[in-house]
């Protein structure tokens, strides 16, 4: 699993050469995910104004899901400015890994039918 590697390599501060063989997490995996951006982003409406957390009980679970995303991204920035292993791909991941859940949110909304609701200043 990707957030278990993505644990190890948080666990592991300035690992030893035989440490990071064991626990690298590639840029393969950011690739990954934003492939799968893509593939929900192309069957889904462009998206032209800024849409509040709505939808199915399963888009609330993912809504629910991204925040938790976004929240674990802000404290691990600051957990990994010292850390001295390479963890470019693993910030990375978890930047995309929000945006994968915001896309998967809407592709959830659209298979269920349930219209995005729109943002509108008051």
């Amino acid at each position: 699993c990707n957030l278990q590697d993505i644990g190890s390599v948080i666990a592991t501060p300035a690992p030893t050469p035989e440490q990071a063989s064991m626990i690298s997490f590639s840029l393969e995996h950011v690739s990954g995910l934003e492939g799968k951006i893509d593939g929900y982003t192309a069957s889904l409406p462009p998206l032209t104004n800024f849409i509040l957390p709505s939808g199915s009980e399963s888009s609330a679970h993912l809504h629910v899901s991204r925040t938790s995303a976004r929240a674990a991204e802000r404290r691990v920035v600051s957990l990994l400015q010292d850390h001295g292993g390479d963890v470019e791909a693993v910030l990375k991941y978890l930047n995309r890994l929000s945006d994968y859940l915001f896309t998967a949110t809407r592709y959830c909304s659209h298979l269920d039918q349930v219209p995005e609701e729109i943002y509108t200043k008051h």
